[in-house]
């Protein structure tokens, strides 16, 4: 009876881990299908250099808060906010950098903290006043917004300066993305032959050498690609490097630390995790915290971008956000999502905007599409989860 009571756990875990992986191909699969639909459309234009690197820096705001948007989502909770408070922070970042002459990084330094209190804001009275996290986060989508339009009066702020400009529109040089390429490689190497010794060093089951090694192979050659077709343009943009290094971050925070087990554990069972001595509430401020700074490193890489700030910034950048960590695997019943699944999705959503422009259609089929990828990625977490 033990040991069928053990070759029924081990069956579970291995469902579990292959579901998760087959949600991930697909999404990686659907990806490139859509890659392959805008190229036939647009006669090769949609994979020019010069297109691919548009496309990635348009995905850098939407990643950035696909990161922060999906811990909060992991964790069982939601945030309406972050699209004001995108527009609220890189505002006062302009306001203070142009009508005050504030130095650039100061200015955005300032907007940081300023994304940090709010989400701590959000936070406080999620966890201790146990207000739904929805309305919390939607009267922060009205009020943020508000204070954005009182504080700069309506207008339009710009033009920015160079320093502050620099964090999103600077591009490496070729020969600095070469050599960001080979640093790459060093770690795709390091984290995949780490990753075996500590299965093997807990007698967990390893997977067949060649598998590691093909996968190292590939992640070689998309790197190199990467960077090969990125600096036939101008290079590798600044603002997807940043990008790139939150994702990674946030990916080993999620993964490799107690905090990032915590959160899955709060998603999963939230009583479970109170009974098992894990501090909910403090958990609970810190994410909303995290989401406030990651929204604020939004607006700030959005105002840099456009070199001007408005009072329409971030409008709707909460449903681009929430879709592209669902679309990425994300349950909204919380304990499921990954990082790097968020920031796929985000490159789904940027990938159909910029296809769909490109082809000359009309902004309302833009709105019809990701509505309906939005729902059929749900529709399959619920079929998943069933099965």
């Amino acid at each position: 009876m033990i040991k069928s009571d053990k070759t029924e756990k081990d069956i579970i875990k291995r469902f579990s881990g292959l579901n998760l992986n087959i949600k991930l191909y697909t999404m990686v699969l659907a990806l490139v299908a859509i890659w392959i639909i805008f190229s036939v459309a647009t006669d090769g234009n949609f994979i020019t250099p010069r297109n691919i690197s548009n496309l990635l820096r348009q995905t850098t705001v939407t990643g950035i808060l696909a990161i922060g948007m999906v811990f909060v989502i992991i964790a069982g909770q939601i945030d309406l906010s972050v699209g004001s408070l995108l527009g609220l922070t890189g505002g006062i970042a302009a306001i203070l950098n142009v009508w005050y002459n504030l130095n650039g990084l100061v200015s955005i330094f300032v907007a940081l903290i300023i994304g940090i209190l709010l989400g701590l804001w959000n936070g406080w009275w999620v966890a201790y006043r146990n207000v739904p996290a929805f309305i919390v986060t939607l009267a922060g989508l009205l009020v943020f917004r508000g204070i954005l339009i009182g504080i700069s009066k309506g207008y339009t702020i710009a033009p920015l300066s160079t320093d502050f400009q620099f964090i999103g529109q600077a591009y490496l040089t070729p020969s600095s993305g070469y050599i960001l390429g080979v640093i790459a490689v060093f770690l795709v190497i390091y984290l995949v032959l780490n990753s075996r010794k500590t299965k093997a060093k807990y007698n967990l089951e390893l997977p067949p050498l060649w598998i590691d090694m093909l996968k190292i192979a590939i992640l070689i050659f998309f790197i190199g690609l990467f960077i090969f077709i990125l600096n036939l343009y101008r290079g590798v943009p600044l603002s997807v490097l940043i990008l790139l290094i939150l994702m990674l971050v946030f990916s080993y925070i999620s993964s490799k630390t107690v905090f990032g087990r915590r959160v899955y554990a709060i998603g999963g069972n939230v009583e479970a995790a109170k009974l098992s001595g894990i501090d909910v509430k403090k958990i609970t401020l810190i994410l909303f915290a995290l989401n406030g700074l990651l929204a604020a490193f939004a607006g700030v890489l959005l105002t840099s971008t456009l070199n001007a700030a408005s009072v329409s910034a971030g409008q709707n950048a909460e449903l681009d956000a929430i879709a592209a960590s669902v679309i990425g695997g994300a349950s909204l019943s919380g304990g499921v999502g990954t990082v790097f699944g968020a920031v796929i999705g985000a490159l789904v959503m940027a990938s159909i905007d910029n296809g769909m422009s490109m082809l000359n259609s009309p902004p309302f089929w833009q709105f019809v599409v990701k509505g309906l990828i939005l729902l059929i990625a749900v529709w399959v977490d619920v079929i998943s989860k069933n099965k």
